[in-house]
């Protein structure tokens, strides 16, 4: 792939699999190469439920390894902003991977967690501390999610609030950052470039 321009901030969008975060990951290969001060950091907002999680977890993490080997992880599954803020400086790349497990995460967590300082009741409040991340990040920041909206009508009232949240997401995210780069069968779709 040709070299790609990196943005103050871009959301890529894309179904399973459609290759969003291996263009994160070029990205982030490209500004580790730059320049011998850049950094970069992913934060993973992944958790570990159940052995196929962990697993899949373990496999990412060795592939993204072998791919960027110069990028640091970080695991936030909650506190998203708080953690763009702490991780994010001039010559440091942040990558988000991904938007939907972190609002999963807030709006259906699991039986189990026990987080020391649950996560707000109130997503939107968390949204808009995430927007406002982005916009005081002092260096890029890449944000991958999900496009789930696309396919019928989720059966059951829990699934259609979460695809409705998740819509609402990605829309004031993508209003937030200015590249929104949409990819299907590895190909980038460029939605907005107003970098």
């Amino acid at each position: 792939m040709s070299a790609m321009t990196i943005a103050k901030s871009e959301l890529i969008l894309g179904g399973q699999k459609s290759g969003k975060s291996r263009r994160a990951e070029l990205l982030a290969r490209q500004w580790l190469a730059q320049s011998p001060q850049h950094q970069a950091v992913l934060i993973a907002t992944a958790q570990p439920w159940d052995d196929e999680m962990r697993e899949r977890i373990a496999r990412h993490q060795q592939d993204r390894a072998g791919r960027v080997p110069g990028m640091a992880t970080v695991e936030e599954p909650l506190q998203l902003a708080q953690a763009i803020a702490q991780h994010s400086n001039g010559n440091t790349l942040v990558v988000v991977d991904c938007l939907t497990l972190w609002l999963t995460n807030l709006l259906m967590p699991a039986e189990n967690f026990k987080e020391k300082e649950p996560a707000a009741q109130d997503w939107h409040g968390q949204a808009a501390m995430l927007l406002g991340a982005i916009g005081a990040a002092q260096g890029p920041v890449i944000l991958v999610g999900n496009e789930i909206g696309l396919g019928v009508i989720p059966l059951g009232r829990e699934t259609r609030a979460f695809v409705d949240a998740l819509g609402r997401l990605n829309q004031d995210v993508a209003g937030a950052c200015q590249r929104v780069t949409l990819m299907a069968a590895g190909l980038p779709l460029t939605l907005k470039d107003s970098a």
